[in-house]
């Protein structure tokens, strides 16, 4: 099963929208597909119409007193399972501290899904937390949604110094650009500044579209209702892009995989 986070320590970069297309797209194409939804806020579970189901608190996950399999809602969409957020999600770390090898819990409750699943999207939050390194340490790819400005390239350079300072040399890093308007210079110079800086840069850039604001609305996947609209047609080569560069790599490097994951 592969693992693939979509995260990023800002919040409104499109990350949301992000994981919930890629999700999609992936169960589209024939995976088995598991979306687990790891924002308290909730918003991939509101935007494929699903609910959470009483007793998913982050204690009760944390403490092996319910299993991630219990907790499934298939989505409107074939292959397209989900594990929605619960409020509760935002006391993960507060759990996950009081824990033995608390950055391993959130890989370890995975394993439940293995045989399965081919691919576990995992939705998360903005910040830096305990959840977000046993995030790290679980994905086989961590695709980062970016907006074109200084602070967001300040941001992944913190992000690959962690997981370098780690060890992690099997985790794919795939960051790419969202919400880009071409027409603003900002945007143009420093996208052509961190493709210099970041050769793992994705070629795949989303433009700002009002396409997207919509998908709160609808609340179905642009991908699913607008797939021949320009965003449609992006995070499609988007996903065919991630798929490209995670097959290129191997997903696990010898002598220093073991530290990460054990997929």
């Amino acid at each position: 099963m592969k693992i693939i986070a979509v995260t990023n320590i800002k919040g409104g970069v499109s990350k949301t929208t992000t994981a919930v297309n890629l999700a999609f797209l992936c169960a589209a194409a024939g995976e088995t597909t598991l979306l687990w939804d790891l924002d308290p806020q909730g918003a991939a579970t509101y935007i494929l119409r699903c609910e959470a189901n009483e007793g998913a608190s982050a204690k009760k996950l944390v403490a092996g007193k319910r299993e991630l399999p219990e907790l499934l809602v298939q989505s409107a969409y074939d292959k397209l399972h989900v594990l929605p957020s619960d409020f509760s999600y935002r006391n993960f770390d507060v759990h996950l501290s009081a824990r033995k090898r608390p950055t391993e819990r959130l890989l370890k409750m995975s394993r439940s899904l293995r045989g399965e699943y081919a691919t576990l999207v995992l939705d998360c939050p903005p910040g830096i937390s305990l959840l977000s390194e046993n995030v790290l340490r679980a994905a086989d790819a961590v695709v980062v949604p970016m907006l074109p400005t200084p602070l967001s390239v300040r941001m992944l350079t913190q992000l690959r110094d962690f997981i370098a300072a780690n060890g992690w040399t099997d985790l794919v890093l795939l960051p790419f650009f969202s919400m880009v308007d071409r027409r603003k210079s900002l945007h143009h110079d420093v996208i052509a500044g961190s493709r210099r800086q970041f050769p793992e840069m994705l070629c795949t850039e989303i433009p700002y579209s009002s396409d997207i604001e919509r998908m709160s609305l609808r609340r179905e996947p642009l991908a699913a209702y607008a797939p021949r609209s320009v965003v449609g047609r992006v995070y499609s080569l988007l996903w065919r892009e991630i798929e490209t560069r995670m097959a290129r790599t191997p997903m696990i490097a010898p002598a220093v995989a073991l530290s990460h994951n054990d997929h």
